[in-house]
């Protein structure tokens, strides 16, 4: 604001433009916009069979999936395969994190345990889980401790790499005040170690939700007699491909819901941290 004063007149006051600086960052968060990418997805799908561009012999029709997926209900297999894969997927994912983490403990907090573990590690990590299959098959046979052992080797690996960075990442003054007001090793743990890497974790958290799915759409396809993987092997056989969208759509689904659960922990652990998306 500025006063022009000028001889015989009255002060003249004027207000300097009030300039609006624009907003950096991505913006605010837009309501259910997660939802966005898969409905225009469904739209473009939709439009496509309708208009005739796309074969219902390569991809069926929406409404023809719904309808399968009604028939499936109704006579249960859609449930049943689904409790199976739901078992498999929870069991390999819960003890690919429990390995992940203690490993990452060891390999973090200890010199020894960095220079044994994280060399091994880091080569698993360039060899996809997938490629060890001839070897699970030979070791541990077709039956249900090759599929675990497949999906536990796919969730460690982002579990480890995650929350090993976390550790090594914590500001070391956090480090010196735990030295300087007498904190015990496992009072260091408790107070420091987990909280600062916890971040790490569940970032790693969200690439092993997604690895043990994946590993889940293969390991069901060799020799099961359950699961969404072997229903959609079985329909790949009598050329049913409206059965195997609906396995697609239900392994997509699952995924998606898997992640959204693990980003709500996320942000409801991590309500100290300002980040860009905030």
């Amino acid at each position: 604001m500025t006063v022009t004063t000028l001889p015989g007149l009255r002060p003249v006051t004027r207000t300097a433009p009030v300039v609006r600086r624009r907003r950096l960052g991505p913006g605010r968060p837009i309501k259910f916009g997660a939802a966005i990418g898969p409905v225009v997805l469904l739209a473009v799908w939709s439009i496509g069979s309708a208009t005739g561009w796309i074969d219902p012999r390569v991809l069926s029709a929406p409404w023809t999936v719904v309808t399968t997926a009604g028939e499936l209900i109704s006579d249960g297999r859609l449930q049943s395969n689904l409790w199976t894969s739901s078992q498999r997927a929870l069991v390999g994912l819960g003890l690919g994190i429990v390995l992940g983490v203690v490993l990452a403990l060891i390999s973090g907090l200890s010199r020894l345990g960095e220079a044994i573990l994280d060399g091994p590690i880091q080569i698993k990590r360039a060899i996809p889980s997938l490629a060890l299959l001839p070897l699970l098959i030979l070791w541990l046979g077709i039956g249900e401790s090759m599929k675990v052992v497949t999906i536990l080797l796919g969730v460690f690996v982002p579990i480890y790499i995650h929350t090993h960075n976390g550790l090594r990442t914590i500001d070391s003054r956090y480090v010196e005040l735990a030295q300087t007001v007498g904190l015990s090793q496992r009072e260091f743990i408790r107070r420091v170690v987990l909280p600062g890497a916890l971040p790490g974790f569940l970032l790693g958290l969200r690439f092993a939700v997604t690895g043990a799915w994946l590993s889940l759409v293969v390991v069901e396809q060799i020799n099961a007699t359950s699961g969404i993987g072997y229903m959609m092997e079985l329909a790949r056989t009598y050329g049913q491909t409206d059965i195997i969208i609906v396995g697609l759509v239900l392994y997509g689904i699952l995924g998606l819901l898997s992640d959204g659960v693990v980003r709500l922990i996320q942000r409801r652990a991590l309500t100290w941290r300002r980040t860009l998306a905030s």
